[in-house]
């Protein structure tokens, strides 16, 4: 290939590009890279349709606490793997570590092409969103011009806009990309306890949290008009594993800081605390948060209402729970402040998946199974061109696709790659017991397998209740396998 070429790299290139990583990330960093991937727009939002499909506080606040148990065990056990393996790749390492590259390889793809840009495609439409109530010509409905079947909006070229200077601020070093993370993360923690200690206590001095635990554990289904209907038995089960997805969408990506591995100071210690507190951290807030919705709002209501109230959280205007509980406490001005709070969360949210995620392209790149473009770090140390075949992707996606359509395809996606990792920690510890492990996994092997048998159940729910959107998520892994043949073959034609 001709070093002249735009996918080549010069000679003057090759003698200053840089070969590792810089190890400058803290406990501290690693722990707000980790909250602040997972707090995106979901906890602001999913609580609505989970309302609709339980119709009961108790299964309500149950889902979340099962969610947080689920989320934090899984931290727990990949902290072994992380102690094991501290490379840039995380996640990926792990699988084909146990697995075998074949595994590692359909992991990668599947991240690539739906995990983490259809997370960062969901939350820049969610950024675009509430970014549109003080710009209301980013309203989907204002469509600029059509290529095709596909519409582009004001706020099409908005969510592709803030990926594309999000991806150039991490392009500079990650320095840049962990000072917006840990300002970002810092403010919206910290206006979330706010939001949760005002809720509570007004919550305790009217009576309204008593009157919403009042017969907790009643199920019910609502329909968009109105319709209640009892839950029971498998129905009930039913609806709790598909309601999971809006929580466990809220909670994912804690895993994100095991791909920056290559970049954190002393990871075999702090990639595992990190994964603990952050998570541990997230989830109490995600509980509490929950519980302040039901210290401000009635959990029940009429789609046909006209008045916060009446509406409930199960009718709450577009499903925007957090910003009809504010709204009974500061009135109209509500809705700034509670768009300005989600526009930081989801800033600050695609800010640590975009960094995170380009390392486990370059990982892949290494191992000769992703565009060979991606194994290189630019000046600044950080793999750039990964950075921005990332950002290419998913800002297709966010012209392609639905929020709630991204949020089934990453989330299943996600929590099948999860199990698959958890169950290599049973493999490696049989096929490699003497392998150096300065962290082994809390209450193994209960926990790791509680969590296998929880999330294939909730995986088996899921396809059944919404097949189409989590078939093509197992679709679009299983693509992988004989894309990963091709790449092999091609890899040995070169070679030869």
């Amino acid at each position: 290939m001709s070093a002249n070429t735009p996918n080549s790299l010069s000679s003057a290139d090759a003698t200053t590009e840089p070969t590792e990583f810089k190890r400058s990330l803290s406990l501290l960093d690693s722990t707000l890279i980790v909250s602040g991937s997972m707090i995106g727009s979901g906890v602001f939002i999913v609580t609505a349709d989970m309302a609709r499909n339980l119709g009961s506080s108790g299964w309500l606040l149950m889902l979340w606490v099962l969610t947080g148990i689920l989320t934090v065990a899984a931290a727990l056990s990949y902290g072994e793997l992380a102690g094991m393996m501290p490379k840039a790749g995380g996640q990926y390492i792990y699988i084909q570590r146990a697995f075998g590259p074949l595994t590692g390889f359909v992991y990668g793809w599947t991240v690539f092409l739906v995990i983490q840009t259809g997370t960062i495609a969901a939350v820049a439409v969610a950024f675009t969103k509430y970014s549109a109530v003080f710009i209301p010509s980013l309203s989907p409905a204002n469509v600029l011009f059509s290529i095709g079947p596909v519409d582009i909006s004001g706020g099409s070229i908005f969510a592709i806009s803030s990926l594309v200077l999000l991806t150039w601020l991490n392009s500079r070093g990650v320095q840049s990309g962990k000072m917006i993370q840990n300002v970002f993360t810092s403010a919206k923690l910290i206006a979330l306890l706010g939001l949760i200690v005002v809720g509570i206590t007004i919550g305790l001095s009217t009576g309204l949290l008593s009157t919403n635990l009042t017969n907790a554990w009643d199920a019910s289904t609502t329909s968009a008009t109105g319709e209640v209907l009892p839950l029971a038995g498998m129905a009930l089960i039913l609806a709790f594993g598909t309601s999971m997805i809006g929580s466990l969408f809220s909670a994912d990506a804690w895993n994100n800081v095991t791909f920056i591995a290559g970049e954190i100071k002393n990871p075999r210690r702090n990639i595992p605390l990190a994964l603990f507190f952050g998570t541990l951290i997230v989830t109490t807030i995600y509980f509490l948060a929950n519980v302040s919705y039901l210290s401000l709002l009635p959990l029940k209501g009429l789609p046909t209402a006209t008045d916060i109230v009446g509406r409930g959280i199960q009718f709450a205007e577009a499903d925007r729970v957090a910003t009809a509980a504010v709204e009974t406490v500061f009135g109209n001005v509500a809705v700034a402040i509670m768009a300005v709070l989600i526009m930081i969360s989801t800033f600050g949210c695609n800010n640590g998946l975009i960094l995170a995620g380009a390392r486990l392209y370059y990982a892949m790149a290494k191992d000769g199974l992703f565009i060979e473009q991606a194994s290189h770090l630019n000046k600044n140390a950080v793999p750039g061109r990964a950075l921005w075949l990332q950002c290419i992707w998913a800002s297709l996606l966010c012209l392609s696709g639905k929020y709630g359509d991204l949020l089934d395809y990453c989330t299943f996606a996600s929590l099948l790659f999860y199990i698959v990792t958890i169950a290599g920690l049973f493999r490696l510890r049989r096929t490699e017991p003497n392998a150096e492990r300065p962290y082994r996994a809390f209450g193994y092997p209960v926990i790791p397998a509680l969590y296998i048998i929880a999330g294939t159940t909730i995986c088996v729910i899921l396809l059944y209740t919404k097949t189409f959107n989590t078939g093509m998520g197992l679709l679009i892994a299983g693509l992988g396998i004989p894309v990963y043949f091709i790449t092999k073959r091609r890899q040995r034609s070169t070679e030869a």
